[in-house]
């Protein structure tokens, strides 16, 4: 056991939480397995703790444990936790829905599975208020909730308190849920993977938020995250998860600046830091760390061949596409969603480009229209001199071959029926590459390619973790011998080394078949360690596209600098630092019928180096 010692040796009776010996355990085929062992520690009045640890640690079940959450017919959790002064073991569970919200309040990671969607935003903050204090009104509780609204900065909080959650942006869904847990002014407020799901610069948003809030309030605050980035910007102790053991403890400028486990030095070593690609002009693989002994042996760049001297493999041109809106009985048109709009880009044989940008910014949209996912509305998209956006589904079938997408969720994009050895040949069968036998040599050789083992074909997708499962969907890609790959989020929803791991693995194919790569993602800090070039977009349109040093390290448009300016930094000296992001959603895409969208124009920063130079709405303040 690891008992985390502050520098003032808090008394148990004096701490907000104090757990000791925690281990919690679940039945699992007639015994009970432990998954949180012997874990202990204490949070000071106004003090910000945060677990950290990657998927399967024991984090979420330790925040989970404290709130009685999880189900007493197959958990057990033994040891003393004492919130405020009282015994949560020894609660019943009515007594123990009274501590909940009153003396501490969670958040949770996915908002909308906390929120009801048929109740509106104000109902439900009102619920909350209403549930600790029989004696308020209705209409005090309106008010209370109005007051809570603009406490956690949602813009125009007294019309937007009918709204349902389906019509807020998952950031604000996020502050919602916040501000409900804020009701009953808890002394402790839990956070468990709160802005995991967020864009980055919402993510900025809420952390800022939080550091407020605890100002404000006074309240102390459990962080639960696998993000080192985050645990330095909102913590002053850190605990170190692994395996349902803490393995390394004490003041976060201590864990971070004198890391004694090796399990604590590779979570350190896996976390992208922006400007470490200063002086390479090649992408740049994650250091490989001993899990054991914690030895980091440093990569190389990575030397990709990226021909310049004939056509661009993929030529996008004045791409554009919008879906039809229909509303009123008769279902008549009577608007558009704008998603992309006049998007031009090239990638060359070998060449990486991200397209970066939030949610709903049309990344995602323009990855679909190329490969013919999504029918464009106009413009070209030429790969290998062929127009793919006027071929027919058979033509388009063929074309496959040589464009492979990688979706951000690889169990959803796998057939939970279908083993994997199956769904890796799938295509290679489809495509009349080879019979049955030899599917199974590619299908071996594949699983070797990224760095599983050949045997393991005959498993099924429940049987591997997420990031084996995004090697298996890499597998697939694969089959086909493509030429571009189309990467969606495709490392986004991983644990932080494991992400290092599958972004190594796509430089290394890269180096080793030639292949080019749309790499789509919000995360900052891995674009530009993939990167040969960076396109930036806001509401569907392309704002700055330019070689990766140059969007990095000389970045123009203002929403390019705030992409970059709220990615987290993995440095407690930092924790001070308010980025003061205004509370804001980013603006619909939803044009009206009489829309006739402006001719992008751009201005020459240097060579390949473009920014919007007519996009005079959006500003640095905005």
């Amino acid at each position: 056991m690891i008992a985390l010692a502050t520098s003032r040796q808090i008394a148990a009776e004096q701490s907000v939480l104090s757990v000791s010996n925690l281990t919690t355990s679940f039945l699992v085929e007639g015994r009970w397995k432990p998954v949180v062992q012997d874990v202990s520690f204490q949070i000071a009045p106004k003090e910000t703790l945060a677990i950290v640890g990657e998927s399967g640690s024991g984090k979420s079940v330790t925040s989970l444990s404290i709130m009685r959450l999880l189900p007493k017919q197959s958990c057990r959790i033994e040891g003393n936790i004492v919130l405020g002064g009282t015994d949560i073991l020894s609660l019943t569970d009515r007594q123990m829905r009274q501590v909940r919200g009153r003396d501490a309040a969670m958040v949770f990671q996915e908002p909308m599975t906390s929120l009801n969607p048929i109740f509106t935003i104000g109902d439900q903050i009102s619920e909350a208020l209403l549930c600790h204090n029989k004696s308020m009104s209705y209409a005090e509780a309106k008010t209370e909730a109005l007051r809570l609204m603009d406490k956690v900065r949602i813009p125009a909080a007294a019309s937007r308190y009918s709204e349902f959650p389906h019509q807020f942006s998952g950031g604000m869904r996020q502050r919602v849920v916040i501000a409900m847990a804020l009701a009953s002014r808890p002394k402790l407020l839990i956070a468990d993977e709160p802005t995991t799901a967020l864009d980055v610069t919402i993510q900025g948003q809420v952390l800022d938020l939080i550091k407020s809030l605890q100002d404000e309030d006074g309240m102390s605050v459990l962080f639960i995250t696998h993000d080192m980035g985050v645990v330095a910007e909102m913590a002053d102790q850190t605990i170190v998860m692994y395996r349902g053991q803490c393995v390394e403890s004490g003041q976060t400028e201590q864990v971070f600046n004198i890391p004694n486990h090796a399990y604590t030095r590779s979570l350190l070593a896996s976390v992208p830091r922006l400007g470490a690609m200063r002086g390479h002009t090649e992408p740049l693989k994650f250091p490989i760390i001993d899990m054991e002994s914690g030895i980091q042996t440093p990569q190389s760049t990575v030397v990709t061949t990226v021909s310049h001297e004939h056509r661009a493999l993929l030529e996008v041109s004045s791409l554009s596409t919008r879906f039809d809106i229909h509303s009123g009985s008769f279902g008549r048109l009577s608007g558009r969603v704008h998603a992309v709009e006049d998007v031009s880009f090239s990638i060359r044989p070998g060449e990486t480009l991200s397209l970066v940008g939030e949610s709903g910014c049309g990344k995602s949209t323009t990855g679909r229209s190329i490969i013919g996912l999504v029918k464009p509305t106009s413009g070209a998209i030429l790969f290998e001199g062929q127009d793919v956006s006027t071929l027919g589904k058979q033509e388009m079938r063929s074309i496959r071959r040589s464009i492979q997408m990688i979706f951000q969720d690889p169990y959803a994009s796998l057939n939970p029926r279908m083993r994997i050895g199956d769904a890796i040949a799938e295509p290679y069968l489809a495509h009349g590459l080879g019979n049955r036998l030899q599917s199974k040599a590619r299908v071996a050789e594949l699983l070797s390619q990224v760095g599983l083992s050949p045997d393991m074909a005959e498993r099924f997708p429940h049987e591997f973790s997420g990031g084996q499962r995004q090697r298996i969907s890499i597998a697939r890609a694969l089959a086909l011998e493509p030429k571009l790959i189309i990467a969606d989020e495709s490392v986004s929803a991983l644990d932080v080394s494991v992400k290092a791991q599958v972004v190594n693995l796509l430089l290394e194919l890269q180096a080793k078949l030639g292949l080019s790569f749309l790499f789509i993602s919000h995360d900052m800090a891995i674009v530009e360690r993939v990167s040969h070039r960076v396109a930036v977009m806001y509401l569907g349109e392309i704002v700055e596209i330019g070689p990766r040093s140059a969007i990095f390290e000389n970045a123009q448009h203002p929403y390019t600098r705030r992409l970059i300016h709220a990615v987290p930094v993995p440095d407690p000296s930092r924790r001070a630092i308010r980025r003061e992001t205004p509370a804001e959603e980013l603006k619909s895409p939803l044009r009206t019928l009489q829309y006739i969208p402006a001719k992008p124009s751009y201005r020459v920063v240097s060579a390949g180096h473009l920014v919007r130079s007519d996009m005079v709405s959006f500003a640095e303040n905005e």
